[in-house]
């Protein structure tokens, strides 16, 4: 019997919980994203699955259709709390319209968010995925919110900047461990700890110690005992021994005459004493550092108590980002199986449906370029017609001679 209870509770607790996923497989969609209200000129989501894809109804998700416009939506699930569990944050982006400037992350809420007011300075946990801006400005935002203060990431992550859908994927551990994945691939992982800003320090340079005033940091020095030799100093320029006065100078209407300057071969330039290595060199200084009195181990940094809201706010120069596959899990392995049954089984259709298009397209603007070349081959030119002036010209004078 405490056999069967014991297998029985670990069943439980390794049971796989999906706190959210939309694929956008219905028309009910709207009822369960909220558009926010607090402005009134926040740009319009579609539903489509755009101009080129893998499957017309798989592929279908949120679009951004107005360009340079604020976005704001939000969809709510049950509350949670991802104490003591993995937190798994999932979701395509497709730029199909080539990106200049303009999100495309999400971010997961407290369940206490007021959707209908949802914005760009509301409080949330979590902010992930591609943000795009100009050349300079291609990674993936990976905020977290603790204690109420948001941490950026200090690693720098790219992003994708093409026109396909690319997964990307948030992983938090219980241990304070973290991974960041890209169509399926880690591209970076670390601490929380290290690889934020969330806590102080571990150690602080000791305010109380001063570095000595006989600290010689010079690795080399001038030689003091290097004298400069006495037949060092001659000038530069000097005046040109094989010069000669010529013969029809005349010193009353040309002044008294002055040989030319020529380089001095004996020129040794500035003197400098020798280099040698400093007997008394130290090496570089290093501040003594001492345990941070502020610092307080914390092993719960990935704890969120609440969360229940995830929403789309960001804004966009150029419009047509499509947001797909949303989902929101304790179960990493889960979620790359997902990843591989949604993104990956389209992935490959849409590139080749694009490729396509472009040769479509290709030949097509072959075709009018052909065409118009054809159609400017035919029509007479204007030298051509000039001539033919001039030779009707021509013939009419020689017909009144005649």
């Amino acid at each position: 019997m405490l056999v069967s209870l014991l297998l029985m509770i670990a069943l439980a607790s390794a049971e796989t919980s999906v706190y959210f996923r939309e694929q956008f497989e219905d028309d009910a969609w709207n009822t369960r994203w909220v558009e926010s209200s607090h402005r009134s000129d926040y740009g319009k989501f579609v539903l489509t699955a755009g101009k080129f894809y893998g499957d017309a109804e798989k592929d279908k998700g949120l679009q951004t259709s107005q360009d340079a416009h604020f976005y704001s939506s939000s969809a709510r699930f049950e509350p949670f709390s991802n104490q003591g569990k993995t937190l798994v944050i999932q979701f395509t982006v497709k730029h199909e319209q080539n990106i200049d400037c303009g999100g495309g992350y999400i971010k997961l809420f407290p369940a206490d968010l007021d959707q209908a007011d949802m914005h760009g300075d509301s409080n949330y946990n979590i902010m992930f995925g591609p943000d795009i801006c100009g050349p300079a400005t291609k990674k993936v935002h990976v905020i977290i919110n603790y204690k109420g203060k948001n941490h950026l990431i200090r690693k720098d992550i790219r992003c994708k900047d093409d026109e396909y859908t690319h997964l990307y994927t948030l992983i938090l551990n219980p241990d304070n461990m973290y991974e960041v994945k890209i169509d399926n691939k880690k591209v970076e992982s670390g601490s929380l700890e290290e690889d934020w800003d969330i806590l102080p320090p571990k150690k602080v340079k000791d305010p109380e110690a001063v570095k000595p005033d006989d600290w010689d940091e010079r690795e080399r020095m001038e030689d003091p005992d290097d004298k400069k030799p006495e037949d060092w100093d001659s000038p530069e320029n000097i005046a040109d021994p094989d010069a000669k006065q010529p013969e029809d100078w005349d010193d009353e209407m040309d002044g008294e005459w002055e040989p030319p300057m020529v380089s001095n071969p004996d020129y040794k330039g500035e003197w400098k004493p020798r280099r040698i290595d400093n007997p008394d060199y130290k090496g570089k200084w290093l501040h003594p550092e001492i345990d941070n009195p502020d610092y307080s181990a914390d092993s719960e940094i990935y704890r969120f108590d609440s969360i229940g809201v995830i929403g789309l706010d960001l804004w966009q120069v150029k419009s047509g980002t499509i947001f797909d596959n949303f989902l929101i899990t304790d179960d990493a392995t889960l979620a790359e199986e997902v990843g591989n049954e949604t993104w990956g089984q389209t992935k490959d259709p849409e590139k080749k449906m694009k490729e396509s298009q472009e040769e479509k397209e290709r030949k097509k603007l072959e075709a009018e370029e052909m065409a118009r070349k054809e159609e400017t081959k035919d029509e007479p030119g204007e030298e051509e017609e000039e001539e033919e002036e001039e030779l009707e010209h021509r013939t009419k004078r020689r017909q009144q001679i005649l």
